[in-house]
């Protein structure tokens, strides 16, 4: 069980508090979590995914302004 807002990282999976950052990011570093889940490169350091990511669900959800309630 993964309590909430808690994280399971790794192989075998360690469940971490969100407050170790570094431990989570020693797991996660490796894996091309902005690819796989958004098919964006890993920014540089410093840079942020969200600017890409918000326009791209800003577009995704603005294709549904027309609809109506059936």
């Amino acid at each position: 069980m993964v309590p909430i807002g808690w994280v399971a990282v790794g192989d075998p999976a360690r469940v971490l508090p969100p407050q170790e950052h570094e431990a989570i990011w020693a797991v996660q570093k490796e894996l091309d979590f902005p690819g796989y889940v958004f098919g964006l490169d890993r920014p540089a350091e410093g840079e942020s995914l969200m600017p890409a990511i918000s326009e791209r669900f800003g577009r995704a959800l603005g294709r549904h302004r027309d609809d109506r309630l059936l």
